[in-house]
């Protein structure tokens, strides 16, 4: 059964989305929202790895029907890049080490700035 979990905006101390998917193991990493054929601003996936790194937290966007919006959250919650994400690129790497990827609907970038806070809950 997956597991969901709400994205608060501490700055703004308003939820960004109330039910993001909680990806951790690979399968759910690697599946993502391949071969979805759209996106609402109320989905999100949480993609979580065991420490901060960069390499494991790069994304690809193979087989994805829809542009996405992409915060990459380090250990302490803090976002240290993001991105508009275009289908069909092979990599997005962030240019900081992060644990959390945040895929998410293109128009909730504008909400985010690079040194805000994001909180699981």
């Amino acid at each position: 059964m997956p597991t969901y979990k709400t994205i608060f905006h501490k700055e703004q101390n308003t939820p960004l989305v109330e039910r993001a998917k909680w990806c951790h193991s690979f399968g759910s990493k690697l599946q993502g929202f391949m071969f979805k054929k759209t996106l609402t601003p109320e989905e999100a996936l949480v993609l979580v790895e065991k420490s901060e790194n960069r390499v494991n937290t790069a994304i690809h966007m193979l087989f994805m029907n829809f542009d996405l919006g992409v915060l990459w959250v380090n250990a302490s919650g803090e976002v240290v890049d993001k991105t508009y994400a275009k289908r069909w690129k092979l990599q997005y790497t962030p240019s900081k080490p992060a644990q959390y990827v945040i895929e998410m609907h293109p128009s909730l970038l504008d909400v985010v700035k690079i040194g805000d806070h994001i909180e699981f809950q």
